[in-house]
């Protein structure tokens, strides 16, 4: 046997070993990912349940109800059986977040079966089809506006008020607000739209405030944002599939350092099974930062870091393979 085989078969057992830890790292630990029908959501579900955690999944779109979104092909029945089949518990609960009553009967729900939570994912969002760049902001139409304002924003912080409380009761626990934008990125560059903007904008903030508020409890909180998303509505929209997104990149040069809901759930997955995540209580992260830091890969075993090549893109034209 060569020493090449030998070190090829020392790579695939470290790798076996990788997953067998990152499946065990989560076991026993109660999630609740708010907003997992599709996207982020649901590829932060799964992979906190492929390292054995138990997900409360909600939303709007079920297989009896569609939302306002408009997709009857994503269901968090379906996020719940995903989670279940990567190998945690996947539990489905319609859910309007913009309802308190609702929400209140949901955490209920999870301190009734479980009495306890360890973390809690704001993913909440739904607005990409009130989305309109080109226009001022007293040329949008304001009720679409607010209604961004409302699905992005006033959800997280009902989801936070009521579920926190219950997160509190053991020290530990984790908060995850999901954005589209890091500080850095979006403390600089308007997102084009006033209320977008604001939107993406405040979950950060949130991650902020939550984590001066949880610190004495031992708690952390964050804010994540993967870099250009292949989410389902995204795929969807270039007329691709994951099989075949790549075919995108000649129109759409810049979709080439697009990355999978995985990786923004890996990263999620990541930091709830760190002993030591503290360190970045309060701070504004990405999943290419994160995959940095803890060596995970996104599902075809690339690292792309989709806000470095943003930045490297605004001063040249950096090559894309430097930064995937």
């Amino acid at each position: 046997m060569t020493t090449e085989t030998n070190q090829t078969d020392q790579t695939d057992q470290t790798d076996q070993r990788d997953e067998t830890n990152r499946t065990k790292s989560l076991r026993g630990r109660i999630c609740l990912v708010a907003g997992a029908t599709r996207g982020a959501g649901r590829g932060i579900a799964v992979e906190l349940g492929a390292a054995g955690a138990t997900v409360y999944v909600t939303g709007r779109t079920t297989r009896a109800k569609l939302s306002e979104v408009g997709r009857a092909t994503e269901t968090i029945e379906e996020t719940a059986e995903l989670v279940t089949a990567a190998g945690g518990e996947g539990i489905a609960v319609p859910t309007d977040h913009l309802e308190v009553e609702q929400v209140k009967a949901l955490v209920d729900r999870i301190d009734r079966e479980r009495g306890r939570l360890d973390v809690l994912v704001n993913d909440v969002w739904g607005g990409e089809h009130l989305l309109v760049f080109g226009k001022k902001t007293w040329e949008n139409d304001l009720t679409d506006g607010l209604r961004m304002l409302e699905l992005g924003v006033r959800t997280h912080a009902i989801t936070s008020h009521t579920a926190i409380p219950l997160l509190i009761r053991n020290r530990g626990g984790l908060v995850v607000e999901v954005t589209d934008g890091t500080s850095a990125y979006n403390g600089t560059r308007y997102r084009e739209n006033l209320f977008y903007d604001l939107a993406k904008n405040a979950p950060i903030r949130m991650a902020f405030g939550l984590g001066e508020e949880l610190a004495e409890y031992g708690g952390t909180a964050v804010s994540v944002t993967p870099g250009w998303l292949r989410s389902e509505q995204m795929l969807t929209a270039f007329g691709v599939t994951e099989e075949n997104w790549r075919d995108a990149v000649e129109r759409i040069p810049g979709f080439a350092i697009a990355e999978s809901p995985v990786y923004v759930g890996r990263a999620v997955a990541a930091l709830a099974a760190d002993p030591d995540r503290h360190r970045w209580n309060g701070r504004s992260l990405s999943s290419g930062q994160l995959a940095g830091e803890y060596g995970f890969t996104d599902a075809d075993g690339s690292r792309p870091d989709a806000w470095g090549f943003m930045l490297a893109d605004e001063k040249g034209s950096p090559d894309v393979n430097d930064y995937r």
